[in-house]
Parts: structure tokens; C-alpha cells; sequence
């Protein structure tokens, strides 16, 4: 027989083993191959902190700053590995914390699972001390979540969360256990989660919409695919190139399809949205077809709805059954995984080019860099822009750096010039738009991934939302570049402000610290640009220093992001200036 203090941790388990439910909350992550957590302890969860600390060689625990930086670092570990992240936090207060992340990562269909502490059963509903009843303030942005209150429903309840956070369209889900669950022994069992009678995570492909989808594909004149996250969460990358090259499809991008596709493949047409590129959005509305994969037509990108693509076919290729005609009529609906349907398509597609359709997107794109790259590139101004700055790291890293941004300008700026060669390698707060989100996602990106450089791109406002997390870096000796973009305003709200609200920078600009003499203070190498003739040589020493660094780059306090879509105006109503 076996106690929680007395066993040995690298023992294997069998059927008759007695554990305490801590221990078995720690065994059962072990199965389902988790080597790496972030989280925070607190009284609630205390004992299974006290079970991790048994298996330290094999559960790499991150401690990090705030339980808001844990799920984000664990949104940074699932988005640059497409493994499960996975986080900690006690009762309460600490459970409350992960809300923000719980909803960006549901949003994002990310695959998360956190484990919280709960007071005992017996004080369930008593106002305890840090007592929340956070399975009811989670249900609304999990995808499933779940109070423990026996010990013995530990492994099938995390087995059930892995099992639901990543299959069909993956998303966050939530175990809450009882103090004395924890604490309560069992014979521990366990066994993989693999089916759910009343859950259907992927539907079995429907042949006659694929030939439907496939004829139009054949007989479009103006085709245009607008691919999403779903054709890199469904490891579809090379089906879908495979696919799009055969039928001479051109090819635009959501912020979280971005690198699904190598920059430069010449039918990728760039960005779509509210500031994506000119051509993609302005032909939206003259395709005859519009394709879309892995993505769920979000008012960003379509603009007003009662304007977008009246004249095309729709064909919609989509796991989530939710999305299909929730925003956009659909001629076609395809349901199913996106590797699956793309495999199906491609033996069915004509091989085609559409050179004339294609020199139209071209056309367009030469416009957007006369009017607006070139001077983002190469301004005439004192003032640096961000787009040299990310076009200076693009020289650099070669594209293959996977870029994490925060949400403002920036993030538009980062997302519309950053280059890319491989997948998973630009990872942003998309739905929710999480201000605080870059810094320990960038984290918990390079912990997944510590062979790739991962450069976190932040403007000075979000920096300071989660800049507590340097500590966590410096702790954990993290290798991570940080780019804070400085205009000393909080920059996407200033904008609107000059061109909607007559220049009434209500409650924008922003008094900052020295963030130098921070950086100093968590033993982060760094420097601060301010000057044109200190960039390259800025960013090359801080990409070729061994370890974290942070350079600090004043911007124009009042440049503006375009092009840009102005709110309820129609996707080729897009403004260039």
C-alpha cells in the first residue's frame, strides 16, 4: 500500500495502488504526457503542490509572477507545440485570474487545461474563505469544466479534459477539486478518454458536399480562399499549399491563419480585416467564389455583413457546426476536420490557374506599397515607424522567428509586414483581444519550442499589464527577445480618437517608467533606440545576445495603422490613407 509521503514517485502505478488525490492528479497528468505546467500555489491546491514537488524530474513546474501569466504562458506553450497547456491555480482569487486567459483561449480554440483547488465539500456554498464558485463563472467560456469532489473521480475527470480540450475544435476546459479530494486516498486507475456518446468532435465527411465544392472550385472565374487557424490546428499546412497550387486559388489570411502559408508563396495575397491588406480585402467583393477554411467569418474581417461578398458563391469548410451560417450564408457547407476535407478536394479540383484574376491582387498590392509600405519602410520623417522596425527584424531573423504580439497597433503592425517560413510561428491574442497576453505567451512559446527564437513584439501599454512576468523569465533563464514598440500612448484607442472622437485623446497617453531601469532590476540585458542609425545595429545585437533582452524602440506618438476599414463601412470600402 502506498501513501502520498511515503511512496516512491518514479514507482509506476498499477490497478491496486492507494493515492491520495493529489498524487493521482499528478500521476494522471504524467499519462497523458504532460512535461511541462505553469501555475501558481495557493491554500486550495496546496497538496497537489505538495505531490508535484515528488516529481519535479518529470513535471517541469513554472512558477509564474501571476495566475494571469500561467494560462497565458500555457496559451504560448499550445500555440507554438499543439500539445494541451496546461495550468494551476488555488481557489478563489487564483482561479478567478484565469478567466481572462479561460475566454481568450475558448475564443482562439485553444487547448487548455487548468486544474483549480476548491475549499472542502463541506463548506461548498458557505462563503468559505477564498471560496468562488468558479465552474459557474467559467461555463460560459470553457468548453466543458467540472467540480471534483471524491478523490476517485480524479483520473477519468483530467483524462475527460484532455480528451475534450483537444479534439474536434480544441478549446479550454476546467477541473475544480476539493481540498479534501485531494487529500482523500484511493485505488487509483487509470485509462485514456477516448469517445463521449452524447459528443461528436469530428463528423464523418459528407461526399456529395465535397463534389458540390469541388465543381465550383472548377467553374469559378474569381475564386478566393480565406484561410484561418483552423487549417494549421488541423496540421493541414501542406495539403492546403498542395491544393491551392493545383486549382491556382489566391489565398488571404486571418491573424491566427497567419504562417499557415510561407509569406512569400506567390498565391498568398496577404491580410484580411479591419487593417489587413488593400487587395484582399477591396476583391472580397468582387470573387465569384469565396472559399473559406478554418475560420468563422468574425465582424473583423467581414466588415458589415449586410455588404460582404453579395455577389460570390460561399463554400465553408469548417469543424465547429456552430460556425456554419452563423455570419455568412453558405452555399456549401463542408463539415469536417480541414486536412481530411483538403485531401478529398484535391483529388477532385481541376488543375487551373487564374493568372488575369491573380495580376488584379497584384495590381492592388503595388498600389498599398506606393501609397503605404514604402513610407512605413522608408519614412522621411525623424520619427521611426513600427513597420521599419518589424521590417528590420524580418532581415534578420529570416522569417524564421515565430513573432508574439500583444493587441494594439503594433499587433496590426506586426501581423500585417512580419515574414514567415514555417508554421505556428505568429501567435497574437485574436478573438478577445488580450492586452497583457505577449509577454508570458511569448514565455511559455519558447518553453515549448527552445530551439526556434521567439521575439515578443509589445506596445507600452500591454507590456505594463503583465510585465511582472520578466521575473518569471529571468527565473526560468528563458532565451526570449522583447521588442517593446514605445509611442507612449496607448495607440489602437488614440487612433480612433483622431479620426472618429475630433482628437480628444481622452485618458490615452500613457506617463511611463524608465523601463530600462526595470530591465536592469530583473537582470534582463537591454537597450533603448531612439534613432534611426541605432536600429540595425540594435536589433542585431539583440538577436545575437545568448540569452533575454529587451529593446526599447520610440515610435511617432501619433502614427496611424492603415490601411484601415472604417467600423460598419463594407471590406472594400478599405482606406488607404
Amino acid at each position: 500500500m502506498e501513501t502520498l509521503l511515503k511512496s516512491n514517485p518514479l514507482e509506476k502505478l498499477n490497478s491496486t495502488s492507494v493515492v491520495s488525490g493529489a498524487r493521482a492528479v499528478v500521476e494522471t497528468l504524467i499519462a497523458e504526457g504532460v512535461d511541462l505546467m505553469f501555475g501558481y500555489p495557493g491554500g486550495a491546491i496546496m497538496p497537489v503542490y505538495d505531490a508535484l514537488y515528488d516529481y519535479q524530474s518529470e513535471i517541469n513546474h513554472v512558477l509564474t509572477r501571476h495566475e494571469q501569466g500561467a494560462i497565458h504562458a500555457a496559451q504560448g506553450y499550445a500555440r507554438a507545440t499543439g500539445n494541451v497547456g496546461v495550468c494551476l491555480a488555488t481557489s478563489g482569487p487564483g482561479a478567478t485570474n484565469l478567466i481572462t486567459g479561460i475566454a481568450d483561449a475558448q475564443i482562439d480554440s485553444t487547448p487548455i487545461v487548468c486544474i483549480t483547488g476548491q475549499v472542502a465539500s463541506a463548506l461548498l456554498g458557505t462563503d468559505a474563505f477564498q471560496e468562488t464558485d468558479v465552474v459557474g463563472i467559467s461555463m460560459p467560456v470553457t468548453k466543458w469544466n467540472f467540480q471534483v469532489t471524491k478523490a476517485a473521480e480524479i483520473p477519468r475527470a483530467i483524462a475527460k479534459a484532455f480528451y475534450i480540450a483537444k479534439s474536434g475544435r480544441p478549446g479550454p476546459v476546467l477541473i475544480d477539486i476539493t481540498k479534501d479530494a485531494q487529500f482523500e486516498t484511493f485505488e487509483f486507475h487509470y485509462k485514456p478518454f477516448k469517445s463521449m456518446r452524447s459528443y461528436v468532435p469530428i463528423y464523418k465527411l459528407n461526399l456529395n458536399r465535397i463534389e458540390e465544392a469541388a465543381n465550383l472550385i472548377n467553374s469559378a472565374k474569381k475564386p478566393l480562399v480565406v484561410f484561418g487557424q483552423g487549417v494549421i490546428l488541423s496540421e493541414a499546412e501542406e495539403v492546403f499549399k498542395t491544393f491551392i497550387e493545383k486549382a491556382g486559388l489566391p489565398s488571404a489570411w486571418t491573424i491566427l491563419g497567419l504562417s499557415a502559408l510561407e509569406s512569400d508563396h506567390h498565391l498568398n495575397v496577404g491580410m484580411l480585416g479591419m487593417h489587413g491588406n488593400y487587395a484582399p480585402n477591396k476583391l472580397t467583393n468582387e470573387c465569384d467564389l469565396l472559399i473559406a477554411i478554418g475560420m468563422r467569418f468574425d465582424d473583423r474581417v467581414t466588415g458589415n455583413l449586410d455588404l460582404y461578398a453579395k455577389q460570390a458563391q460561399v463554400i465553408h469548410i469548417e469543424i465547429d457546426p456552430s460556425e456554419i451560417g452563423k455570419n455568412v450564408p453558405t452555399d456549401v457547407a463542408v463539415l469536417g476536420d480541414a486536412k481530411q476535407v483538403l485531401h478529398e478536394l484535391l483529388l477532385r479540383v481541376e488543375k487551373r490557374n487564374h493568372q488575369d484574376w491573380l495580376k488584379e491582387f497584384r495590381r492592388l498590392e503595388k498600389l498599398e506599397v506606393e501609397t503605404v509600405i514604402n513610407k512605413e519602410f522608408y519614412p522621411t520623417t525623424e520619427t521611426l515607424t513600427m513597420a521599419e522596425v518589424i521590417h528590420g527584424i524580418n532581415q534578420k531573423s529570416e522569417g524564421k522567428a515565430i513573432i508574439v504580439s500583444d493587441v494594439g497597433q503594433h499587433q496590426m503592425i506586426a501581423c500585417r509586414y512580419s515574414k514567415f517560413s514555417e508554421s505556428r510561428s505568429n501567435i497574437t491574442s485574436g478573438g478577445l483581444g488580450t492586452m497583457g497576453f505577449c509577454l508570458p505567451a511569448a514565455l511559455g512559446a519558447k518553453l515549448g519550442q527552445p530551439n526556434r527564437e521567439v521575439i515578443a513584439v509589445i506596445g507600452d501599454g500591454g507590456f505594463q499589464m503583465t510585465i511582472q512576468e520578466l521575473g518569471t523569465i529571468f527565473q526560468t533563464g528563458a532565451n526570449i527577445k522583447i521588442v517593446i514598440l514605445n509611442n507612449e500612448f496607448l495607440g489602437m484607442v488614440r487612433q480612433w480618437q483622431e479620426l472618429f472622437f475630433d482628437k480628444r485623446y481622452a485618458s490615452t497617453q500613457l506617463v511611463n517608467p524608465d523601463f530600462q531601469t526595470i530591465a536592469k532590476g530583473y537582470h534582463l540585458k537591454s537597450k533603448k533606440i531612439q534613432t534611426r542609425d541605432e536600429l540595425a545595429n540594435g536589433v542585431e545585437e539583440m538577436l545575437n545576445h545568448d540569452g533575454s533582452y529587451l529593446l526599447e524602440v520610440m515610435v511617432g506618438k501619433e502614427n496611424n495603422v492603415f490601411p484601415m476599414i472604417p467600423t460598419g463601412a463594407a471590406v472594400s470600402d478599405i482606406r488607404l490613407k
